[in-house]
């Protein structure tokens, strides 16, 4: 006779990993001739427990310590201090200096007489050229060829005889009568007090976290070859979740700084209107003209050293150029040269003083904080002592369970309020939700009729 409980093994074993099904036996341990089992869930062991969960959250009380003064003589300033300053001239001296007015020159003419012509610096690129190194060659060398006069002109320039220089002169200070007012006592700060705000708020709080059961499945998608046991499935609870109110700090206590104006005293005192000051006369520098010659424009060149050996094929022109050199021109100047610049010699007039009483700050106005602490609540929650778990119970089967025994069961399931329909021994649909809703209602191994099952119910084979 097939039963529903023909499926259960495969049920059950198809959603373990292989690590928990080589943990539970192949064969019901120590089982004894004519006693029937099968592999039961064991649902998940639950108790409740309380958990403290915050409501208040900590927050500060703050109380304000006013500022501290004491009464102290302070010296104030009647004429504040000033400058006295006395003039020290300027010092010149004599110097004289050599100055050129015409560079020495050495230069390329059409002789080594005085009254020669000089010649171009055409002329000497163009002996260059031929390979001659006219740049080597020293006063008394000659050499043949045109020339182009050297240029010069007369030139006028401002040669400075006296620096630019400045005059002083000494402005007395002024003052005048002003009232003053002196601080007797300094402004402060007070600090003020804005206590804390709170706001209720609702907050999700976890009674009993989600989990997973095993439940009895219906009409497979395919029949399984070999399979013994019922269609079990795992199936997953989600948590739950019970609302509560708690406080819940919105803005915490604070201050808030609040000014205290300074206390004064009008006193008459001298103001400096203005300080000692130095004028500057501003003397402007002396030049002397002085004409000079300049070279204007190099002469031009293109020539033959004389002394040089000349092939049958070249002609000589008769022009011949020799590099001669003339001396520089100087003249002496005298100068006056600053020495010293004008200066001023500074001395301080001590300020005038007036001791007076005021008050001065020893310690400011501050907050003391203290700690509010925070407000708890008890709540009750579900903790999990054990998982689900699978494994071998003692059960009725075909071999030990007969009409009278299913009525049993079924009249022990309706006296409890456990619809199982009409004791009639025939395990129906109706008999088996009953079964299995007593099982997971009273905590019981369910996915068979075990020993345990019928020790519940009460019922005696």
């Amino acid at each position: 006779m097939k039963t529903q409980y023909s499926t259960l093994l495969m049920a059950i074993l198809m959603p373990l990993t292989y690590v928990q099904a080589q943990e539970i036996s192949l064969t019901p341990p120590n089982a004894k001739a004519g006693e029937c089992y099968a592999r039961v869930v064991l649902p998940a062991q639950y108790e409740e427990v309380e958990e403290k969960v915050l409501v208040k959250e900590a927050s500060e009380k703050i109380e304000i310590l006013p500022a501290e003064y004491e009464d102290v003589e302070e010296e104030v300033v009647i004429v504040p201090e000033t400058k006295s300053l006395e003039p020290v001239p300027a010092t010149y001296e004599e110097v004289t200096e050599t100055l050129e007015v015409k560079p020495a020159l050495r230069t390329w003419k059409t002789s080594l007489k005085k009254k020669a012509r000089p010649v171009s610096p055409l002329l000497l690129t163009a002996i260059e050229s031929t390979g001659v190194n006219l740049k080597s060659a020293e006063p008394g060398d000659c050499y043949k060829e045109y020339f182009v006069p050297r240029k010069f002109k007369t030139i006028a320039e401002d040669v400075l005889v006296r620096n630019e220089h400045n005059e002083t002169k000494i402005i007395e200070p002024t003052f005048e009568m002003v009232e003053k007012t002196i601080v007797i006592k300094p402004a402060g700060k007070k600090i003020v007090e804005v206590p804390a705000v709170y706001e209720d708020v609702e907050e999700k709080v976890l009674v009993e976290a989600e989990k997973t059961v095993w439940k009895k499945g219906q009409n497979p998608a395919q029949s399984v070859s070999g399979a013994t046991g019922e269609i079990m499935c795992l199936v997953k609870i989600p948590a739950k979740y019970r609302t509560i109110t708690k406080r819940v700090l919105k803005s915490p206590a604070t201050t808030k700084v609040v000014e205290v104006p300074a206390e004064t005293k009008v006193i008459k005192v001298k103001q400096l209107i203005a300080d000692t000051q130095i004028e500057n006369i501003t003397q402007p520098a002396l030049y002397e003209t002085v004409e000079k010659t300049a070279l204007e424009s190099e002469a031009r060149f293109d020539w033959v050293h004389a002394d040089d050996k000349i092939d049958e094929e070249y002609t000589y022109t008769g022009h011949q150029i020799c590099l001669t050199q003339e001396k520089a021109k100087t003249v002496e100047l005298t100068k006056i040269v600053l020495n010293t610049p004008a200066h001023v010699e500074a001395s301080i007039v001590p300020a005038k003083k007036k001791r007076i009483t005021v008050k001065k700050l020893i310690a400011e106005a501050k907050e003391v904080k203290k700690p509010i602490p925070a407000e708890y609540k008890m709540m009750k929650k579900r903790k999990k002592l054990a998982a689900t778990q699978i494994e071998w119970k003692r059960i009725l089967c075909q071999t030990n369970m007969n009409k009278d025994v299913i009525a049993k069961i079924q009249n022990a399931l309706n006296e409890r309020g456990y619809s199982a329909g009409k004791a009639d021994g025939v395990l129906g649909k109706g008999t088996r939700n009953a079964l299995d809703k007593f099982q997971r209602e009273n905590s019981l191994a369910t996915g068979g009729i075990t020993y345990e099952t019928l020790g519940a119910l009460k019922v005696v084979l």
